[in-house]
């Protein structure tokens, strides 16, 4: 049992993230640049699921940010974000994704490897509250672990990921314990369904800007 719904305590979880998501710093600056891309001044931003605050510490940086909402269910992850962005751009509110209500006021919207927490059913109720969130033209980017199309896929990719994880220093029980967790703490869907259910959602442009191992980035536009 963690303090947060990641498999990992707020004060260990940076680092054991490393050990547990390839490409894990890359995926942040894929996530900027395609930010920069479609739009980059004057941004109003919000992170669902902040954790500790990793999309801002790449974002204030290279963006111009007039304002960082941190949004997460953990008390002790906002009070580690809180430690870090004490600045006057930056809000924190604790509270669950699927509880917020915001309204055409963002820029940019993101949750990443957050929403496959939720079951299927769940997930079109909380990227319908994202693309209610999101101002006319605003983009929505959320990075997830997905779900292969055969058993044969899934095992392999399993597989794979465990190699991975023990590569970076985990020991055995450590990588199976993660491995476990697929389809029991989480809930990953197969990438055509996240496309599906970005349409539901109201997004216009859904499409897919990353895949990597057993992770789907997407992103969806607000017309």
């Amino acid at each position: 049992m963690t303090d947060n719904n990641s498999a990992f305590d707020s004060k260990e979880y940076d680092r054991k993230v490393l050990q547990t998501i390839p490409y894990y710093e890359e995926i942040y600056k894929q996530i900027i640049d395609l930010i920069k891309v479609h739009k980059s001044d004057g941004l109003s931003f919000l992170d669902l699921g902040c954790g500790t605050g990793k999309i801002a510490e790449v974002a204030f940086p290279n963006l111009d940010i007039r304002r960082f909402v941190f949004v997460d269910s953990s008390e002790n992850m906002i009070k580690i974000v809180k430690e870090r962005f004490a600045d006057i751009k930056s809000e924190f509110n604790v509270c669950n994704i699927i509880n917020t209500s915001y309204t055409e006021e963002f820029d940019v919207v993101t949750a990443i490897l957050v929403n496959h927490y939720f079951h299927k059913e769940e997930k079109t109720d909380v990227l319908k509250k994202c693309y209610s969130a999101l101002r006319s033209g605003g983009i929505y980017i959320g990075f997830e672990n997905f779900m292969p199309y055969t058993e044969y896929g899934k095992h392999l990719a399993l597989e794979r990921w465990k190699a991975y994880q023990l590569c970076k220093g985990k020991n055995f029980k450590e990588c199976q314990e993660h491995i476990n967790r697929f389809g029991v703490d989480y809930f990953p869907i197969t990438i055509s369904e996240h496309l599906e259910i970005m349409k539901q959602s109201g997004f216009d442009v859904a499409e897919i800007f990353w895949i990597s191992n057993m992770q789907v980035g997407i992103y969806g536009i607000k017309h």
